[in-house]
């Protein structure tokens, strides 16, 4: 069942058309990856999705809901969470208290959080964190302060915070950038184990090509905005345009 489809998805910026006319679609519980070089459009269109750019022309088809102008919160309480290519985080605060923020979000049904209420008496908000965390495996930093964690587990973190509002589909952008050998193969089983353990659609945009045909079902290939191929990990290996204009000729 289709879950998201952007309909001739376009952003301009002056005379630069960063997407132009982008349709694609993605399946319930599909693990789509998003390439392309350097300025090919990717975060864009992330943020085109996710409410933090408004389309110049077309649409995004959302379970039928047209998110084309709706804000990013809007976006989010619909079931649509992301991370940022760097982390995002409140390094003030605990691990678990930056969790907590939006398990409440997500419980009250609102980004306007009332903190005047005591945070012990939300048993399903310690619960939404809990889990969080135990996915993310950061339950045992819960009352380390955000600041302190290595840049691994600030990426992780930043994933149980949108893990924390529950959504159906996560966007990662660039999850794996700057990390270590073994904070990438960490990420990388994270990855998987959201998609086989909470059954959770992703929409990852990803460098490291191992990783990409590791562990893709689908692959969109980006290039000056445009979509220019579409398919499996094979297919998308065997193209020659996609050698030719994103790999310089080279086999993956």
């Amino acid at each position: 069942m289709t879950l998201l489809q952007t309909r001739n998805l376009t952003k301009s910026f002056g005379g630069l058309v960063a997407v132009d006319t982008v349709e694609i679609e993605v399946e319930e519980n599909e693990l789509v990856s998003v390439i392309g070089p350097n300025g090919a459009g990717k975060s864009t269109l992330i943020n085109l999705i996710t409410g933090m750019l408004t389309p110049t022309d077309g649409d995004v088809l959302y379970r039928d809901t047209n998110l084309a102008g709706k804000d990013p919160y809007e976006i989010t309480q619909l079931g649509i969470g992301r991370s940022f290519q760097t982390a995002s985080i409140f390094p003030e605060l605990t691990v678990q208290d930056n969790v907590d923020v939006a398990s409440f979000a997500a419980e009250q049904g609102s980004f306007t959080v009332n903190f005047l209420r005591r945070r012990d008496r939300y048993d399903s908000v310690r619960q939404r964190t809990a889990d969080a965390l135990e996915l993310v495996d950061l339950e045992d930093e819960a009352d380390v302060p955000a600041a302190s964690l290595p840049y691994g587990d600030k990426r992780r973190l930043e994933v149980a915070i949108g893990l924390a509002t529950d959504p159906d589909l996560l966007f990662m952008d660039e999850p794996t950038a700057g990390m270590s050998p073994a904070e990438t193969e960490m990420t990388t089983n994270l990855i998987e184990r959201m998609q086989t353990e909470r059954g959770m659609t992703i929409v990852l945009v990803e460098h490291d090509m191992d990783i990409v045909f590791d562990v893709s079902d689908k692959i969109l290939v980006l290039h000056r905005g445009e979509i220019i191929a579409d398919g499996t990990p094979d297919e998308i290996r065997n193209d020659e345009t996609v050698r030719s204009a994103y790999l310089g000729g080279e086999e993956i």
